[in-house]
């Protein structure tokens, strides 16, 4: 029977049981999109990220249980922790390529893994009526980027203790609602609802900061940033303003090696 090698790995955090877990299998070839669907849903993660080897490029791909998304960083931080640490990646940069995303890199500096995506264009829109039932709080203001809604809020304390409607988020032409403040003592903060792609509340969305982190550089007038996801699980990254690119940095730990037999 055909096995393939699968990985369970914490991202955004260094220690286990933290950050937010995703699985990565790594491929000879692509197998059709069912199979990678039906091993996604099958971890029942918030992504599992596929990724093949093409001469000096890997091609990666995310799927959550429930669809192939767009981007995600903490599986793509994933992946680059076992192409480097369990794989034994000789160099400093790996070059991921991304049918969806375009090229992305992520370098490795010590401990860390830095991640450099495109930077999100967002826009203020108003606060509509469909906004109104997502969140026992409401928001100061509402953005809109290329995969989600941006909701800002007074204070880290209002992030802390808000209550999403996910029936009403789920009904919005979006990924999901990201929810922000300043932070207390980070720079800020964050959590993410996605109940639309089968994530009522993802751990740590690396992602959603390459919406927050150009919002936070205007607002702060700095290009180095430190942020913190509050979900129960808690992720810390380091951030970076590049203009149309973002750098997320993060660490990871190493929980689960295994073979899918398919």
């Amino acid at each position: 029977m055909p096995t393939l090698k699968i990985y369970q790995i914490d991202a955004f955090t260094d220690k286990l049981f933290s950050g937010n877990p995703a699985a990565v299998v790594p491929l000879d070839e692509w197998p059709d999109d069912d199979m990678m669907q039906n091993i996604a849903n099958e971890n029942n993660l918030a992504e599992t990220a596929f990724f093949v080897k093409r001469n000096d490029q890997y091609e990666i791909r995310w799927f959550t249980p429930e669809t192939e998304v767009d981007l995600c960083g903490h599986a793509t931080l994933a992946s680059a922790f076992v192409i480097f640490t369990i794989e034994n990646f000789e160099g400093k940069q790996i070059n991921f390529y991304s049918p969806r995303s375009g090229n992305l890199t992520v370098n490795k500096n010590e401990d860390w893994f830095e991640l450099t995506f495109p930077a999100d264009e967002i826009r203020s829109i108003d606060m509509d009526k469909e906004f109104e039932n997502c969140f026992s709080e409401k928001p100061k203001a509402v953005f809109k980027g290329r995969s989600d809604f941006m909701f800002v809020f007074e204070n880290q304390a209002k992030i802390e203790n808000i209550k999403p409607n996910l029936e009403a988020i789920s009904r919005l032409e979006a990924r999901g609602i990201i929810v922000t403040a300043k932070g207390n003592e980070v720079d800020f903060v964050s959590r993410f609802f996605g109940p639309k792609v089968g994530v009522n509340e993802d751990p740590v969305t690396g992602s959603a900061h390459t919406t927050l982190i150009p919002y936070w550089s205007r607002e702060l007038e700095k290009e180095e940033m430190v942020a913190e996801q509050l979900s129960k699980r808690k992720g810390f990254l380091k951030c970076k303003n590049q203009g149309n690119k973002v750098v997320i940095s993060g660490q990871a730990k190493l929980y689960l090696k295994g073979e899918i037999f398919v």
